[in-house]
């Protein structure tokens, strides 16, 4: 995580001194690109950071730069490592740990150094709740108790009990074997599996959690990319899926795939639009998407989509007739 890689970019050049970009990018397993750009982040957040040119040069601190940051407990060290995303923090009920220790970090930079570091942060706007077109951005809440008990039992390998609301279900009480967490777009999720089998919870509809003894039954070592990668596939291609194949014009192409599971294929017609062949998760989802574009995508299949958006289109019309 990137966080954790600038830590240990200034950890090496206070250990060894001048660097060069070459060999903190092999120290660091990444690109020298990667390492330039983390120089720049860490030069605008306050960190000494200089560059000598020549045959012998490369980058090192300001003599007598230090950092303490002691008095950093688990849960803020956890906050500082996926800080990256402020969403990610708040959906596992970490953002008070993070508040704390950014306040631990900036007062470990030298005095002269603090007021730069708190004016860069005033100069950056990370995850806003309302997009440009003052869309708000809705991050779940989840209970703190909750979102608490879930994390401890993944970070111990222990077995958990989940009273979970699953969709058009009443809720009823799970153990699981929790792997990990994930958030995207400010909700979160647990992976787990139960009997063997894969499973993911979303975190807004666990009601309650119960950490147990009982060590869980999952491998020592995860790649948790490659197991959400993994069941976002299986969830696109299973299911009551329905598969739409819609003419749409260029300038809405993204609104359109933005709101689909997957998009098997596209061709660009004669006239310049586009035309796509894209799944949705059932029939509801797939007349709300395409109304969404009025005139600016055509379904060509399947026949029912097109008879049902007609059918709303003329009730449309009929309410909003000329009055007699």
């Amino acid at each position: 995580m990137r966080a954790d890689r600038l830590v240990s970019l200034v950890l090496l050049l206070r250990q060894r001194g001048r660097l060069s970009a070459a060999t903190l990018a092999r120290e660091l397993e990444v690109s020298t690109r990667t390492v330039l750009r983390d120089i720049e982040a860490l030069s605008s957040a306050g960190v000494p950071v200089y560059a000598e040119r020549g045959r012998h040069g490369g980058f090192a601190l300001l003599p007598g730069f230090h950092t303490e940051l002691t008095g950093l407990n688990h849960d803020e060290a956890l906050a500082l490592l996926i800080s990256g995303s402020r969403r990610g923090s708040q959906a596992f009920g970490l953002g008070s740990a993070l508040a704390s220790a950014m306040l631990k970090v900036v007062d470990a930079l030298p005095e002269g150094h603090r007021d730069s570091a708190a004016g860069a942060a005033q100069r950056l706007l990370i995850d806003p709740e309302t997009d440009l077109l003052s869309r708000r951005v809705v991050a779940e809440e989840v209970p703190d108790a909750v979102v608490t008990e879930v994390r401890r039992a993944v970070f111990a390998g222990h077995k958990l009990r989940i009273h979970y609301a699953a969709v058009d279900q009443a809720p009823k009480w799970r153990t699981v074997d929790p792997i990990g967490l994930v958030t995207v777009r400010g909700q979160g999720y647990l992976l787990a599996t139960r009997s063997g089998a894969d499973r993911t919870y979303r975190l807004a509809r666990v009601l309650a959690a119960e950490e147990l003894d009982e060590p869980a039954q999952r491998p020592d070592q995860v790649d948790l990319d490659r197991a959400w990668q993994e069941r976002s596939t299986r969830f696109r291609t299973g299911g009551d899926q329905v598969a739409v194949l819609v003419r749409v014009n260029p300038a809405r192409r993204e609104d359109l795939v933005s709101t689909a599971l997957a998009v098997r294929t596209e061709e660009t017609d004669a006239d310049g639009w586009l035309r796509l062949e894209v799944t949705f998760q059932d029939s509801r989802h797939a007349e709300w998407a395409l109304w969404q574009l009025t005139t600016n995508a055509e379904a060509l299949a399947p026949q029912w989509l097109r008879t049902s958006l007609r059918d709303r289109a003329a009730a449309i019309a009929t309410c909003y007739g000329v009055s007699s």
